[in-house]
């Protein structure tokens, strides 16, 4: 299916949850916050958040330093 992230249009497994669509895009979970069609995707919820067709998502990735 097709999906948009971070503004790119991008072909991702059918029937994935927000979970494995992380595994899939090889991002750790633990630095990641997710908004999905422009509401934020609470942590609690990625793994039983199937991804639709046509969603939107902006993942944004921490990065620490100092």
């Amino acid at each position: 299916m097709t999906v948009t992230i971070n503004g790119e249009r991008r072909e991702v497994p059918d029937g994935i949850a927000v979970a494995a669509l992380l595994e899939h895009l090889g991002m750790p979970r633990e630095r990641v916050a997710i908004e999905r069609n422009l509401s934020i995707l609470p942590r609690a919820d990625w793994n039983q958040t199937q991804v639709q067709p046509n969603d939107s998502f902006e993942i944004v990735h921490f990065v620490g330093g100092g």
